[in-house]
């Protein structure tokens, strides 16, 4: 086994043992501590007593499904969600990431590439944790959304508006850099943090899910502006 990374604990949920035993092997292989639940009641129990970093959950699952459990976890907690879904099933994997997964892997999937998400969305939550900045140089103000890269903390006319990591990694991506047009290919390699082989309908989902929250008028948006057959832009900046 690697070194263990300190307080990232990876709860791994699925009812196929085999899933189980292969990722904790590869998990514990790279030094994350690794629990695993074989329904959705038992993941909810190991959620809320060992407070992982980050949840692997399979979405056909015994008791409670993966978007049962997904849902649940998401009144509280924005900790990373990682889904698992059955080959071809794109309604439930577009239905987990509308409801709060911030990324998915299809079966059958190589315990590597686990390995990679995982390892990517850790990374850019210990540099956030771990940002020496003061909050000044960190903070965007952009007619009535503030952004607190530091804090980790986005407003609305002085609301907090609570966001998954992946979201508040795409409206910052985007908000530090106005006007300017990120196609979703390149917002998936800046966001996943390695060369993603995912389809771009991620994006979509995730960038349809920001605007229901900071958004008044999701159809028509004030800050997140799409530029047909390309990506997509903060307003604030030129083209």
């Amino acid at each position: 086994m690697g070194w263990v990374r300190l307080n990232e604990c990876v709860l791994v949920a699925d009812d196929d043992t085999n899933i189980t035993d292969v990722c904790r092997r590869y998990l514990e292989r790279e030094g994350y501590l690794v629990v695993t639940a074989k329904d959705g009641l038992e993941a909810i129990e190991l959620w809320r007593s060992q407070t992982p970093s980050l949840i692997v959950l399979d979405l056909m699952m015994p008791h409670k499904n993966g978007w049962e459990v997904c849902n649940e976890i998401r009144q509280t907690e924005d900790v990373p969600i990682v889904m698992l879904t059955a080959r071809g099933e794109e309604q439930d994997r577009l239905m987990g990431l509308t409801m709060g997964a911030d990324d998915y892997l299809t079966k059958p999937f190589s315990p590597r590439e686990l390995v990679l998400r995982v390892k990517a969305i850790l990374r850019r939550m210990r540099i956030a944790q771990a940002s020496p900045v003061t909050t000044s140089e960190y903070t965007i103000n952009y007619e009535g959304l503030t952004i607190d890269f530091t804090k980790r903390e986005v407003h609305i006319s002085g609301q907090v508006i609570e966001l998954t990591v992946t979201e508040f990694e795409m409206l910052y991506l985007l908000a530090s850099h106005p006007g300017q047009v990120f196609s979703r290919n390149q917002m998936l390699s800046k966001i996943w943090d390695f060369s993603y082989e995912g389809d771009t309908t991620t994006v979509t989902v995730h960038v349809r899910r920001l605007r229901e929250k900071i958004e008044e008028n999701p159809s028509d948006p004030k800050y997140i502006k799409t530029v047909w057959g390309i990506g997509y832009k903060f307003a604030g900046g030129s083209s």
